[in-house]
């Protein structure tokens, strides 16, 4: 075998093919054949001890040299190859930012807190500050500070979860106002928004559980004139500048005299329809001037300070505003609903 000769083939093999090889795969795999363990060059360098010993030398520097040729050439055809694949690979993946697409499904938030965050902005811009609290709270700021006493049968209205004797679900969120009294000195100007807790069946107008969003204020001199004045200020900014309130009397333990407010039907403007059963009024909240027992209990001075709460239930304002006739549709986190409601 003519080893000179065949160094000079590879030689010209490498002048032939690396021009024409279209990917770094290709080259490596000519690198392989020429350079592997089982590659053309590597084969001469075994036949080595074969020769004479005055040969042996002169071979291995031509051997030596044309693999140090062949290395060179794959270096740089390896390089040159992956500079252009990196270039195709941006031109190919490359993002036009500006191109329209199709709009991702965008979510929204829920109705009832759509509604408790328009009451919020109703109530604060009116002066009243949010107080939230704990939802496992103990009987005596859930119905004793609320004159509501063990064995009292109003108490039965509101049946509730307990975890034991004293300590249950909030059936409304009330004891925040209690606390505060407790805990402040007038004047006392707040909303507590938040989830209570009933033992009511379910159906479509009643559910174990739902939410409240409470008023209170105390102060010196305040009368039934000021709480008519706040919630017509309210029922406009949610329903229009059209919309009135009538008072109709009631019973609330913690409030005396105490009133069931209703505001003009939001869906015929008071003309009278199916929704308001022909009255032209629909009934929205609770309401009244906080009885003086309870605020002689939270340590305040009836003879000096008076006040006046309010509950409203936020299920209703979101039934009323979206039509919703079935409360349990607000539960069910049905995208179909949801979407429908932003």
């Amino acid at each position: 075998m003519n080893i000179f000769q065949t160094l000079q083939d590879i030689e010209n093999q490498v002048k032939e093919e690396l021009p024409g090889l279209g990917s770094t795969a290709a080259v490596e795999t000519l690198r392989l054949r020429l350079l592997g363990k089982k590659g053309e060059l590597t084969a001469l360098m075994k036949t080595l001890g074969s020769l004479t010993p005055e040969e042996r030398p002169k071979v291995g520097a031509q051997i030596n040299q044309v693999r140090e040729w062949v290395t060179q050439r794959l270096d740089e055809a390896a390089l040159a190859m992956q500079a252009r694949e990196r270039e195709e690979s941006l031109r190919r993946e490359t993002i036009d930012v500006t191109e329209p697409r199709d709009p991702l499904p965008v979510g929204s938030a829920h109705p009832i807190t759509l509604v408790m965050n328009e009451l919020v902005d109703c109530f604060t811009g009116l002066g009243f500050e949010v107080m939230e609290g704990p939802e496992v709270e103990l009987d005596h700021y859930n119905f004793e500070l609320m004159n509501l006493p063990k064995n009292h049968p109003a108490r039965d209205a509101q049946d509730t979860f307990y975890m034991d004797d004293n300590i249950v679900l909030r059936t409304h969120t009330s004891p925040m106002q209690a606390r505060a009294m407790l805990t402040r000195k007038p004047p006392i100007r707040i909303i507590c928004p938040g989830r209570v807790y009933r033992a009511d069946e379910v159906d479509a107008t009643h559910s174990p559980v739902f939410h409240q969003m409470e008023g209170l204020v105390v102060d010196e001199h305040v009368s039934m004139a000021n709480l008519r004045g706040t919630l017509e200020a309210f029922a406009k900014r949610l329903y229009g500048q059209d919309i009135t309130t009538r008072f109709r009397p009631s019973f609330f333990p913690f409030t005396e005299p105490s009133a069931e407010v209703d505001l003009t039907c939001v869906a015929c403007r008071g003309k009278g329809c199916r929704i308001c059963k022909g009255t032209g009024w629909i009934e929205v909240l609770g309401s009244g001037m906080v009885n003086p027992k309870v605020l002689e209990m939270c340590g305040i001075d009836s003879n000096k300070y008076s006040g006046f709460a309010f509950g409203i239930g936020l299920e209703r304002i979101a039934m009323q505003r979206y039509g919703i006739r079935d409360m349990r549709l607000l539960y069910e986190g049905d995208v179909r609903l949801l979407s429908q409601l932003r």
